[in-house]
C-alpha cells in the first residue's frame, strides 16, 4: 500500500485518510467478505450504548433523492457485550479503531467511557449529535455550553483520546466546535445527519415513528462541505469530515478544505467497496498528480 496517504489525526497514525462511518459498517464482520479490513485507514464501530438498545420501532430507512433517511435509534449490544464479543476480533484487524459513544445522560456517557478505558481502542469519537433517541444525544450538540462540559467530564473520564462527533442542525456549528476544543477534544468529527422527514402519500401518514429522523447521503454533501470548512478555520484540533462522500473526488474536495480525515457512510449501502474504491482512487491521484503524500494538497483551499 502505497505511503502517500499516510496521515496522523491527533498523535495517532492512519496508513490513508479514509475512516468508514459509525452506523453504517457494523462491526466489519460483513464487510469482510467483499475485502481485507487493513486495507482502510479506519474503522468507526456502531453507536454504543452503556446498556443495549433495540433502537427505534416502525420503519428505520426510507430512501429519498441522493440519499437516505434513516431511524434506527442507536441500536446496539451495548459497551459490556463490544468488549467481549467484537473488541478480540476487531484488535487483530490491523487498523485504527474508533469506537462510536452515545448516551442519554452524563452519567451514561461516562460509565461507558470508564468501561472502554479497559481495552487499548485507539481513539473515542464522542456521540453529541444523533437526532433519533428522544433523550440525550443532539440535545448536547446543540448548546455550546452543554458540548463544552459533557465534553470536558469524557476527556476527564477517558484514558483515549476524544473526538466529539457534531450535529449540523445548529445555527453556529464553529461555535460548538470551539467549545468543544476548549473542553479538551482531540479532534472534531462533523457532520452527523441532518434532521429531516418523511411522509407516505400511499398510506396517508408520517413513515416515521418518531416523526423526525436522519438524511444522509450525496444530497447533504454541500452542507457538509460548508461546516466543515468552517470548523477547520475555528478551531486548532484536527477534523474528520463526512456528509455524502461517494467517490475519491468527494473526498479530496473535504480534503482540499483542511480535512485531516474522512468518513465514508450510506455510500457503504450502496456498494460494499466503496471506501477501497475511494483510497484506490486518491492514491491513482497523487501518482497522477506527481504528489509525494497527500499532505501536498490538504488544506489548500
Amino acid at each position: 500500500m502505497s505511503e502517500k496517504l499516510k496521515t496522523t489525526f491527533a498523535g495517532i497514525t492512519f496508513k490513508n485518510p479514509v475512516v468508514t462511518a459509525s452506523g453504517t459498517f457494523g462491526f466489519g464482520r460483513e464487510f469482510e467478505a467483499y475485502y481485507d479490513l487493513e486495507k482502510l485507514g479506519g474503522l468507526c464501530t456502531k453507536g454504543l450504548t452503556l446498556e443495549p438498545r433495540d433502537g427505534n420501532t416502525g420503519i428505520r430507512i426510507w430512501e429519498t433523492p441522493s440519499g437516505i433517511i434513516n431511524s434506527i435509534g442507536l441500536e446496539n449490544p451495548g459497551v459490556d457485550a463490544f468488549i467481549e464479543k467484537e473488541w478480540p476480533h476487531l484488535a487483530q484487524v490491523g487498523t485504527v479503531t474508533v469506537v462510536n459513544v452515545g448516551g442519554s445522560s452524563e452519567d451514561t456517557y461516562l460509565a461507558a467511557i470508564r468501561k472502554l478505558n479497559s481495552i487499548p481502542v485507539q481513539l473515542i469519537e464522542l456521540n453529541i449529535s444523533c437526532p433519533n433517541v428522544s433523550c440525550g444525544g443532539m440535545a448536547y450538540g446543540t448548546d455550546p455550553d452543554k458540548a463544552r462540559d459533557i465534553t470536558k467530564k469524557v476527556v476527564a473520564a477517558s484514558d483515549h483520546p476524544v473526538m466529539v462527533k457534531l450535529t449540523p442542525n445548529v445555527a453556529d456549528i464553529a461555535q460548538v466546535a470551539q467549545a468543544c476544543e476548549d473542553g479538551g477534544a482531540a479532534g472534531i468529527s462533523l457532520i452527523n445527519t441532518i434532521q429531516a422527514m418523511a411522509v407516505d402519500y400511499r398510506r396517508k401518514a408520517i413513515v416515521f415513528d418518531n416523526v423526525m429522523a436522519g438524511l444522509s447521503g450525496p444530497a447533504v454533501k454541500p452542507i457538509a462541505l460548508r461546516m466543515t470548512y468552517q470548523v477547520v478555520h475555528a478551531v486548532d484540533i484536527p477534523v474528520m469530515a463526512l456528509g455524502g462522500i461517494a467517490d475519491w473526488r468527494d473526498a479530496l474536495e473535504f480534503i482540499m478544505i483542511g480535512a485531516t480525515c474522512v468518513q465514508v457512510g450510506t455510500a457503504n449501502f450502496v456498494s460494499p467497496m466503496a471506501a477501497v474504491d475511494i483510497i484506490s482512487g486518491l492514491e491513482k491521484y497523487c501518482e497522477t498528480e506527481g504528489l509525494d503524500t497527500i499532505d501536498a494538497v490538504r488544506g489548500i483551499l
